[in-house]
């Protein structure tokens, strides 16, 4: 069903029955009134801005009185909020926007909730690229600053972490799950985080981390383990190696050293916060 709709006797039923899921809002208006056409106006604006977190039901009172009179209207503007099949709340007379958002907030979920509900469904569809997933973490940062960092949104903040081969991000998050949200999805992440982990401890990269052990001023060595622990997504390690180089000497190894370090930054992308730690760490040596 659209978000933004005309209710008539042959669709009522099922904006009722709609509104078992999802909270309806009931709009009595007539062209007659100006007030009421002001009030449908700002009705539309929010539901627009809004989408998906209501139903706009519109009345038109000339046309429609049967309905008017069913919810026994005396005067239009008339705005009723419909839930579960029944007016919880309602005002009659025109309202600001804010005046309108104040009430329906009392009544509606957060507008976080909305945009996780959306993000859990594209992540639900698979199949996603690491550009897709690249946004989708991008989302999640906003939505658990908006959520006040609720355990449900880092818990999936973890799982696409991981998806991204984010190895060190996912840890740290997961370190600040409380005992009380440790739940079954939670241990499986648990579970995921320690599989990758042993995944990405090659023998390969034990052999390169011993070759940097025995020759720590082999430069190339460094750039060799450095590249070796960014495919296996142990992208925090390969930057603490490079930047140590680099506090040192910017222009190490003819500058290769300042280029792997940036080639890595570039390929985590703008918006991680590993990248965005290590992208600070870099200017307060420039500047």
């Amino acid at each position: 069903m659209d978000y933004l709709i005309d209710l008539t006797k042959d669709n009522i039923q099922q904006v009722v029955d709609t509104s078992m899921q999802k909270m309806v809002v009931l709009a009595f208006w007539t062209q007659q009134q100006p007030e009421s056409v002001q009030m449908l106006q700002t009705l539309e604006q929010l539901v627009t801005a809004q989408a998906g977190r209501f139903i706009l039901a519109k009345v038109d009172c000339e046309t429609e009185l049967e309905i008017a009179n069913y919810f026994q209207i005396q005067d239009v503007p008339t705005t009723l909020i419909l839930d579960k099949g029944r007016p919880i709340d309602g005002f009659a007379g025109q309202q600001s926007q804010q005046q309108i958002c104040d009430i329906l907030d009392k009544h509606l979920p957060p507008m976080w909730i909305q945009a996780f509900d959306e993000v859990k469904q594209q992540l639900a569809q698979g199949e996603l690229s690491s550009q897709d997933l690249g946004k989708i973490a991008d989302q999640l940062t906003i939505i658990y600053n908006d959520a006040q960092q609720q355990p449900e949104v880092a818990l999936v903040m973890i799982d696409v972490a991981l998806q991204q081969g984010l190895l060190a991000e996912a840890k740290v998050l997961l370190a600040r799950i409380g005992l009380a949200d440790q739940d079954s999805y939670y241990h499986n992440l648990v579970a995921k985080l320690a599989l990758a982990e042993d995944a990405a401890d090659t023998p390969e990269i034990r052999q390169l981390q011993q070759n940097v052990t025995d020759q720590p001023d082999n430069i190339d060595a460094v750039l060799i383990l450095a590249k070796a622990l960014n495919v296996a997504h142990r992208n925090e390690e390969a930057l603490e190696l490079l930047f140590a180089i680099l506090q040192k000497d910017m222009s190490a190894a003819e500058g290769n050293v300042k280029q792997v370090f940036m080639d890595i930054l570039t390929a985590i992308g703008q918006g991680n916060a590993l990248a965005n730690l290590y992208r600070r760490k870099l200017y307060t040596l420039l500047y």
